[in-house]
Formats: C-alpha cells, structure tokens, sequence
C-alpha cells in the first residue's frame, strides 16, 4: 500500500492512469482505525488488480480539502486521476468497501 502525502498525491493519485483505491484517515479518527485492517486485508486480497493507497489528513489538510473530504473516514476510487466513488463516515464499513472494489476490478 502506497502512503501518500501532500508532495506525491497529485503525482500518485492526481496524474496516474489507473485504478486506485485511496484511504483517506486520521491516526485520531478511530472509526478510521477499526477500518484500517479491512483496508490492508482488501489489498492483500486485490492488490494485483488494483492499486491502493492511503492519506493521513491531518498531515494533508488542503488536500483533504482539496478532494472535498469532509468527515472520515472516506475511501475513495479513483480512475484516471479523477474520483469516481466514495464511501464516507458510516458507509464506509468493510462489506461495503469490499463491495465498492469489486466493481471496479
């Protein structure tokens, strides 16, 4: 799983031509934290057909801002640079995470 931050985001996510499954959470955030097991379990599991990353927010907050994270946590897809899904705060449990990545694989 790639770790994004604020100088590779637009270079990782932003201008990159695949598929992409971004984790944007918080160390502070524990729904994040229940979340994160899943997250790494589903690029174990998928990680040949999909690339994922994660975003701490709180050490990238305009771009949190930027790709309009208003709560956490968020997984986003994203395909040729451009978000094209998200599930936020209470939809983002494992199933429908594991739901979300099987349309896009």
């Amino acid at each position: 799983m790639k770790i994004l931050d604020k100088k590779n985001f637009e270079e990782e996510v932003l201008n990159s031509t695949d598929t992409l499954v971004v984790d944007f959470y918080s160390e502070s955030c524990e729904p994040c934290q229940a979340l994160m097991p899943s997250i790494v379990e589903f690029s174990e599991k998928y990680g040949d057909q999909l690339q994922f990353a994660k975003l701490d927010t709180s050490k990238a907050r305009r771009v949190a801002i930027g790709q309009k994270i208003l709560g956490l946590p968020v997984i986003a897809i994203y395909k040729n640079g451009e978000k094209v899904e998200e599930l936020v705060k209470d939809d983002a449990t494992p199933e429908n995470v594991e739901s979300m990545i099987q349309k896009y694989i």
